[in-house]
């Protein structure tokens, strides 16, 4: 951990996690399949071990100690895990039943998340544990899809007022800004890849309980995006027909 980081600023942080899972859960408890509803309890504690295995491996020192090492442990044994199990997702029968059963309209509540976790970014930046690019005073844009979520959510879902088509493009952006995001935060970090921010590295992710940002919360995020936009694009394929 970071020691000399203010104890809210972590407090928040591990709070907002649990709140993605959370809210992934009640998407998940609300699901068109009955066998997936009654096994929401298995599916939450598969989840919070995947958690835990990023809290052991990050308060072990493992992503802040050899920072040299290629691919990046970071990426090694947090991110890539999560992008084969999301293209396992989409690829299998199995995978695709349980994405096709839930509602985008709860899914799109997680983007809400994405608030307190830019007021977080922006802490460690004034703390000097990330750059200033990595924030919604540099280069991160992404708060925009937290405070815009609400808009989506009653006047899209609610009110219908929204068509399907702009709310398909309100996902891509948001998959293309956290991609963008992600890419700053890489190029920013104290890796062998690292071409940006050298006066002030991006060393805060690699500390616990913030690596559950790229290991947990942005992973959760973009499959909400991608379930809606395979959703929606189904629909809109089938109004076609």
């Amino acid at each position: 951990m970071i020691e000399t980081l203010p104890a809210y600023i972590p407090t928040i942080f591990a709070a907002t996690t649990l709140l993605t899972l959370f809210i992934f859960l009640w998407v998940i408890r609300n699901s068109r399949i009955k066998s997936l509803k009654e096994n929401t309890g298995k599916i939450a504690l598969i989840m919070i071990a995947w958690l835990a295995i990023q809290a052991f491996l990050t308060l072990s020192n493992i992503y802040n100690e050899n920072t040299n090492s290629i691919p990046p442990k970071i990426f090694l044994f947090g991110v890539l895990p999560n992008v084969l199990f999301i293209i396992w997702i989409f690829f299998s029968k199995i995978g695709r039943g349980f994405i096709d059963s839930l509602s985008i309209e709860k899914l799109t509540y997680l983007h809400l998340v994405r608030i307190p976790v830019e007021v977080v970014l922006l802490w460690l930046f004034l703390n000097n544990t990330i750059p200033q690019i990595m924030t919604f005073e540099g280069w991160n844009f992404d708060i925009l899809m937290g405070l815009t979520a609400p808009i989506i959510i009653y006047f899209g879902f609610y009110k219908r007022k929204i068509n399907n088509k702009v709310i398909v493009l309100w996902n891509y952006i948001g998959i293309i800004l956290l991609i963008f995001v992600f890419m700053i935060a890489l190029l920013s970090a104290p890796f062998p890849l690292q071409r940006l921010s050298f006066d002030q590295p991006n060393i805060g992710l690699l500390y616990f309980p913030f690596s559950w940002l790229p290991t947990f919360i942005v992973p959760v995020v973009i499959l909400g995006h991608m379930i809606s936009i395979r959703q929606l694009s189904k629909s809109a394929r089938k109004i076609a027909i």
